[in-house]
């Protein structure tokens, strides 16, 4: 069965993450920049938590904060559900469309190691079926 540690494996395990600290425009323009939709949120060698769009909207927007002046400690996600590399990916979808989050941090101990979307998940569902199928036709054309 498939794991995180293969999606990992394929991706690469860089985190895109941003300090307590930092302003809400900081935060997102570092996502618009890199074309992600949250940064996790890192306060030295800790996960704190995590920023995402739903937090711009929901804790800045609706709550007509300003972006300039508002620090992520104070509208990011801290409880934080995450993962481990070992995990099955079965697991980590059902963790996700249980909890509605389609970022999940991946730690090893309490090192954070990389971060699993649901993006994630679906390319390697897909790779792994177009293997499959790809194998099915070798076995079928070469086998008649």
């Amino acid at each position: 069965m498939a794991t995180v540690r293969d999606i990992l494996g394929r991706k690469g395990s860089v985190v895109v993450s941003v300090t307590p600290d930092t302003t809400v425009v900081e935060a997102a323009r570092l996502m618009n920049t890199r074309g992600i939709g949250a940064v996790l949120v890192l306060d030295g060698d800790r996960l704190a938590g995590i920023f995402t769009e739903r937090d711009v909207l929901r804790r800045v927007v609706a709550e007509q904060r300003s972006a300039e002046t508002t620090r992520v400690r104070d509208v990011m996600t801290s409880a934080l559900a995450t993962t481990t590399p070992d995990a099955t990916t079965d697991a980590c979808a059902a963790l996700m469309t249980g909890r509605r989050i389609r970022h999940l941090p991946v730690l090893e101990g309490a090192r954070l190691i990389g971060v699993v979307t649901t993006g994630d998940l679906m390319a390697f569902q897909v790779a792994e079926q177009a293997d499959t199928i790809a194998q099915l036709n070798s076995y079928v054309y070469h086998n008649r």
